[in-house]
């Protein structure tokens, strides 16, 4: 266990949990910034990525969390547990391009998300983001 962790096991998970605008993330299709503007809270601590959007009760359309990873691999283990929120999951290789998505999670599900693509950041949005904004593996990612 981290030290990240150990400092947070006791937090109170009944608690409602304060969502964080850490940046704000926009993709690019075709060379064409999108004009949907996301607030993004980063997952970057150990903690913070392992109990990612778990216990939220709801994310507002424009906001998402991107998790951090200090290597690009194929991520296989997202699941659902603990989380009350339908999700996308798109997964972004080191130069910030999707390369995979897992569309609709099932809430609390535990079984693994897989995806065999190397991503070095995964984004969670709401559940049909992905089609309503007709993203495509190859549009790409900006944060500010």
């Amino acid at each position: 266990m981290s030290c990240q962790s150990k400092q947070n096991q006791n937090r109170d998970l009944t608690q409602d949990f304060e969502f964080k605008n850490d940046t704000l993330l926009r993709f690019i299709q075709d060379k064409d910034t999108l004009t949907t503007r996301f607030e993004i809270e980063l997952a970057e601590s150990d903690y913070e990525k392992e109990t990612g959007l778990m216990h939220r009760k709801e994310m507002k359309p424009d906001q998402g969390m991107l998790f951090i990873y200090d290597i690009e691999a194929t991520r296989p283990s997202f699941y659902m547990k603990n989380t009350h929120i339908p999700l996308d999951l798109i997964y972004l290789g080191k130069h910030m391009k999707i390369v995979d998505f897992y569309l609709n999670t099932i809430p609390f599900s535990e079984e693994l998300i897989p995806s065999e693509a190397l991503s070095r950041y995964v984004l969670e949005v709401n559940a049909v983001s992905v089609n309503q904004l007709k993203l495509n593996e190859g549009d790409q990612v900006i944060l500010n």
